[in-house]
């Protein structure tokens, strides 16, 4: 069991003498994500369902109330349930290591929503250019970093982008606090080509962590040293499923003198064949990869770095695309900085739960009958199944 809900329970904001507990908001607010209802006001619907009598003890807030308790909730208390969540799977051996065992982090930005029309002071802003005019944009967009287990992703933290600073910023600031709290979760942090910058593997390196990032153009010298190298140096071929790999590792490139180390850089050119599934025709597909790490060999072979370096796409597939379809974390449940990082930090905790629950509570059998989308339905039909009244018929 992950007993979060009393860690949940537990959260404050800061309301004078609340007539309504933070508890009974917050755990409105997990329901809305659990059973992936989409709005406050799709929420508010369900007020006559009896559920909530048992889960809240009492009837369920407006929608209103739900999105003004939020904007000043304990953020700093609802990163600590998702630590909890963290430290219970820890323990119950649910975050079981990759095959190569090195734990690895992945950073990356996303982009929740933007807007021509409103703006709150956590707001980033640009123009866009139509052919019509120039028009004035306000946006949000954060960094979240993600666990990545042997077969079981975590997300452990996010941090708003504020006006006036880049990505990078953002993402230092909140690998610190994750190192505070996760000291030991991971030994390398990946990202892509963006995070191929000499401030975030120098704090990483300081951190006494490694670094793992797509190696591109925006580090011309660095890579055009690794081609040259590559050319003179015979790839070693290994075949993977359908898919083979020639594989270049070289140590010790000092063409990136801002940091502090020498780093070491890998390379991969994957041949496939895949059908065409409109012409029915086998074609060849061939893709190159190159990634800049500051893992030794001794640490992590060639193998061991590409596999990290491909599983960075999970924070795509696994976090923000799971999070955005299926949880409606991008949906602008209230228009301010505090609530929509409560919300996105909900909806994260919501995931972890849902995921947990899913792979190491349900049997394998129940697994391959029923995909997570039926098990989120099945919880949503919960809710609807004690509405009181009899529902009318659909037209025949």
């Amino acid at each position: 069991m992950l007993r979060w809900e009393a860690h949940l329970d537990a959260v404050t904001d800061g309301r004078q003498a609340p007539r309504i507990q933070t508890s009974v908001i917050l755990r409105s607010v997990v329901v809305m994500f659990l059973s992936r209802l989409g709005s406050l006001n799709a929420l508010e619907q369900s007020r006559p369902s009896r559920f909530w009598r048992q889960w809240l003890r009492g009837g369920l807030p407006s929608a209103d109330t739900v999105g003004r308790v939020c904007a000043v909730a304990s953020v700093s208390e609802i990163r600590g349930v998702i630590q909890q969540v963290y430290s219970r799977c820890k323990e119950g051996k649910a975050l079981r290591p990759p095959g190569h065992g090195v734990m690895a982090a992945v950073m990356d930005g996303h982009e929740s929503h933007a807007t021509y029309q409103r703006r709150c002071p956590g707001c980033l802003e640009r123009v866009v250019h139509t052919a019509a005019e120039d028009r004035r944009q306000y946006y949000h967009r954060h960094v979240t970093l993600q666990l990545l287990g042997g077969d079981h992703q975590l997300l452990l933290d996010a941090e708003p982008i504020r006006p006036g600073e880049d990505e990078i910023a953002a993402a230092i600031r909140l690998l610190g606090r994750v190192l505070e709290s996760y000291p030991r979760a991971f030994d390398v942090v990946v990202g892509d080509a963006l995070y191929a910058d000499s401030r975030f593997f120098n704090y990483v390196l300081d951190k006494g962590k490694h670094a793992l990032a797509v190696l591109k153009d925006d580090r011309r010298d660095l890579l055009e040293d690794a081609r040259s190298l590559f050319e003179q140096t015979p790839p070693v071929q290994v075949r993977r499923g359908k898919c083979q790999f020639a594989l270049w590792d070289i140590e010790g490139f000092t063409s990136w003198p801002q940091v502090q180390r020498p780093v070491r850089v890998v390379g991969s050119v994957e041949t496939r064949t895949i059908r065409r599934q409109l012409t029915g025709e086998d074609t060849t597909v061939q893709s190159e990869w190159v990634w800049v790490t500051t893992l030794p060999a001794r640490r992590a072979g060639t193998q061991a770095v590409v596999a990290i370096g491909h599983d960075r796409w999970k924070i795509e597939n696994e976090g923000f695309n799971e999070l955005s379809t299926r949880q409606h974390a991008d949906h602008v449940y209230k228009h301010q900085p505090n609530a929509l990082l409560v919300f996105c930090l909900l909806a994260m905790l919501c995931l972890n739960v849902f995921v947990t629950f899913y792979r190491r509570n349900l049997k394998a059998a129940f697994r391959q009958a029923a995909s997570m989308q039926h098990v989120a339905r099945r919880i949503s039909a919960e809710l609807y199944d004690t509405m009181p009244g009899a529902w009318p018929r659909a037209p025949t």
